[in-house]
């Protein structure tokens, strides 16, 4: 059977660009595709954009990807497909388009993927908030943004158009993947068999070195060689959306069943019904056979008819954060921890400080698991105090800070205290879930040309 070569280009917006460059020069690619949004991209994106209108909405590393792959993308003929558009993919293709005229590549054509942003529709198109069951219609004062998780089609539909790079704005990440396999093979949008496997495979890629053997090392327990040189995975992918997860030979990691299976389940709630916009995807069924040193083909994966819904994600404002910390070493540390906590809790009562929820944590003693948290063995010879506030106002998260500078001088014998360099507030986006009927969701396709 025919097969395609994708190629992962990022799992997220703070990746590395250097297996993104490995794929594009060595990989002998179709098609390379990068995923760079969590769910809450849009949200902050939009919360930049109302502080700074100079920001042009896209992927702020944009230029930095493309330097580092559009030059062997355009030699071997290798099309892009991204959704590094963020909230903005129309001035992305523009910035597209502008590389490829820069690297003396004329006619290579755009194509700009829009149209799920329902900020302001949201409340008549979405009944309740799905978790907490809140009418949609009682965020309208805090509300960001709303925006569809978009499927594969209208990326399908600018492929078959011309476009050599189609760059998205929110995009379900396995249907990133999935339009390249749809275009090449000509899958029908209704073939739940093809799109259940293919969306699958997407998933299994869309994290990108996640199956390569990053975040997966477990020292003596899952060992990984040479962690600190992981490509990003390779999918061979055949006509019937049967595939091949590999990497790139002389590559750091390890591609092996382990890594496929934990990726298989990463953020699945349901692993018989995983949804997409695409099709809703069953991983009971998958087959997962080793073919030899980093080559895994992944089968049998099921599919069933899409949902009639597409789900929105919300961003909503939700206060503010004030974080800083310090730190204490040598013997007595913990206790002059100890101290320096019950003085900051006494001094936010004098500043009456209005905190929403408020933590003073022990980092390497209680930080992650709190009172769960065992007392500690033997007492340590360090320990860092992290002290966070989340508020309504800015002024009343500034706090923090403030007070936590004044132990410099006024708080406990030996207190090691880092020089601020950074904003220690911070903009809390909550992110939040609703469904609208598919039909409400017009995707908009527009192009450029180097």
């Amino acid at each position: 059977m025919r097969t395609i070569r994708i190629g992962s280009g990022a799992a997220w917006w703070g990746d590395r660009v250097e297996p993104a460059a490995w794929n594009a020069e060595r990989g002998d690619l179709d098609w390379l595709v990068f995923e760079t949004m969590a769910e809450a991209t849009v949200s902050a994106a939009q919360v930049r954009r109302r502080r700074d209108p100079a920001f042009p909405g896209y992927d702020t590393y944009l230029d930095d990807r493309m330097a580092a792959v559009l030059p062997h993308c355009l030699a071997q003929r290798t099309r892009i497909v991204s959704n590094q558009g963020w909230i903005n993919p129309e001035a992305a293709a523009d910035r597209i388009a502008w590389w490829c005229r820069k690297l003396g590549h004329a006619g290579v054509r755009v194509a700009a993927v829009d149209g799920g942003m329902l900020t302001e529709r949201i409340a008549d198109l979405a009944d309740r908030v799905l978790e907490t069951g809140e009418p949609v219609a009682a965020l309208a004062g805090t509300m960001v943004s709303a925006e569809a998780y978009l499927g594969a089609e209208p990326i399908v539909a600018a492929l078959a158009d011309g476009a050599r790079i189609v760059v998205t704005s929110r995009v379900a990440d396995p249907s990133l993947f999935l339009a390249p396999m749809m275009h090449a093979f000509g899958w029908a949008a209704d073939d739940w068999a093809r799109l259940g496997q293919g969306s699958g495979i997407g998933h299994l890629m869309e994290c990108g070195a996640q199956v390569t053997g990053g975040y997966f090392a477990d020292p003596g327990y899952k060992d990984v060689p040479q962690p600190w040189h992981l490509a990003f995975p390779i999918a061979e992918v055949a006509e019937d959306g049967s595939a091949v997860v590999t990497k790139l030979a002389g590559t750091g990691g390890v591609v092996d069943r382990r890594t496929v299976k934990e990726q298989l389940f990463y953020e699945v709630h349901d692993p018989a019904a995983y949804i997409t916009p695409d099709v809703v995807v069953d991983f009971t069924t998958t087959r997962i056979e080793e073919e030899g040193p980093d080559r895994v083909r992944v089968t049998a994966i099921g599919g069933r008819p899409r949902t009639p819904t597409l789900k929105v994600s919300i961003g909503l404002e939700e206060g503010f954060v004030g974080e800083d910390m310090f730190f204490y070493a040598g013997p007595g540390a913990l206790q002059r921890a100890k101290l320096a906590r019950t003085i900051l809790e006494e001094r936010f009562r004098y500043v009456q400080l209005a905190a929403e929820d408020l933590r003073i944590d022990f980092l390497g003693v209680d930080a992650i698991h709190g009172p769960a948290s065992p007392a500690p063995a033997a007492e340590p010879y360090e320990v860092a105090l992290r002290v966070a506030a989340r508020t309504r106002t800015r002024a009343e998260a500034a706090k923090v800070g403030r007070e936590v500078d004044a132990m410099a001088v006024s708080g406990v014998g030996m207190t090691g205290k880092r020089v601020p360099h950074q904003d220690r507030v911070r903009e809390v986006v909550g992110v939040w879930s609703a469904l609208v009927p598919r039909a409400a969701v017009m995707p908009r396709i527009t192009f450029r040309e180097s």
